[in-house]
Parts: structure tokens; sequence; C-alpha cells
């Protein structure tokens, strides 16, 4: 039974999955850190006194709706979406892509993945323009390439 359920925890990726929970933690406390430490201070400066909008309600008869909360909980989940954007793009970076593959078709099956030094079809074996057509089956045509 350990191990099917070892076999599980492997094929599943659940242990990939539970040291990501575990690494986001720690960096959800980081990113707290810095918005609560360095940006929300330049924010309080640049920005009225929360109380103001914090506080504010509508009241439709016996309802009392609280936008000013909704109004903060945005504001702070585009500061901290923003830090923790910014310290993804400061520790991964993205590799280059790999130039697109160039490859040809074959002119009588019209299979579009053919390799450009192909000699014949794979699909249809057709001879294919520039090979030479009297080489025995198996026999490799001489690179040109000096």
């Amino acid at each position: 039974m350990w191990q099917e359920f070892k076999a599980f925890l492997i094929k599943q990726n659940a242990l990939a999955l539970a040291i990501a929970v575990v690494i986001g933690a720690a960096l959800n406390n980081v990113v707290q850190g810095i918005v609560d430490g360095l940006i929300m201070p330049i924010v309080a400066v640049a920005t009225p006194d929360p109380a103001t909008y914090q506080n504010m309600t509508w009241t439709l008869g016996r309802l009392v709706l609280k936008p000013g909360l909704l109004i903060n909980a945005i504001i702070n989940f585009l500061i901290v979406g923003f830090v923790a954007w910014r310290l993804t793009k400061a520790f991964i970076k993205e590799t280059p892509a790999e130039p697109p593959k160039t490859v040809k078709a074959c002119p009588f099956c019209f299979m579009g993945d053919l390799d450009p030094k192909a000699s014949r079809c794979p699909h249809c074996t057709s001879q294919l323009d520039g090979a030479p057509a009297n080489l025995p089956p198996g026999a490799r045509v001489p690179s040109t390439v000096g």
C-alpha cells in the first residue's frame, strides 16, 4: 500500500504541488513585507486618508452597502499583484523562443512536414527535386556542404 501511495504522489505531481504551496506561502510573506513596509507608506502619502473611502457606505432602506471595503481590496490586490509580478520577472528569466523549423511540402502528396534536406518523402516515398533518382535503396546522398 505504501508503494502505491508513493507512486501516486510521484505520478500525479502531488509532491511538486505541495512544495509549490509551501514556497508560495513563503513568497507571500516577502511580497506582503515589501508592500506593507515599502510601498504602502508611499501610497499613503500620495492618496487621501483611507478612512474617508474605507468607511464609505450606501444606505438603501435597511440595506447598507460598503463599497469602500471593495475599493480598498481592489487597491491592495493591484499593489500586491504588481509586486508579485515584478519579483517573478526578476527571478524567472524567459528563455528565448527557438526559431521556427524550416520545412517543405511534398509536391506529390502535399504533406508539409518534410525536412528541407530530405531526398524522399516519408509519407508517399516520392523522389524529391534535387535528389539523384538512381541510388540503390538505403544509399546516402553525398553532402554538398564543404
